[in-house]
């Protein structure tokens, strides 16, 4: 089975946890996101956050691996939920505390 991926980086602005789409924008949704199947189609991908990243709007792009629950889409490793959801210490807040966890 191909590795499922998307693109995350953080808006250089304030730090949020964003994601590319398939129109090449950023969004904090992570349903909104473009997803990539297997290696070619990744780096693609990925290379579509140059833009962005040589006009200094967003800091650290990278692909991660993405799976379907339930038919949403949610990140496969812990490190990318806790990056979606917000701090794990306190609820009140950060995306929890507005309900903004997907």
């Amino acid at each position: 089975m191909a590795q499922v991926q998307a693109v995350t980086a953080n808006r250089l602005i304030d730090g949020v946890v964003i994601y590319l789409t398939a129109k090449g924008e950023w969004s904090e949704k992570l349903a909104d996101a473009a997803i990539a199947e297997g290696k070619e189609a990744a780096e693609a991908l990925l290379a579509k956050a140059n833009p962005a990243l040589e006009q200094q709007e967003i800091v650290d792009p990278y692909l991660f691996e993405i799976a379907e629950e339930d038919g949403t889409l949610v990140p496969a490793s812990v490190r990318e939920r806790i990056r979606m959801a917000g701090p794990t210490v306190r609820l009140d807040l950060g995306k929890q505390a507005e309900g903004k966890t997907a």
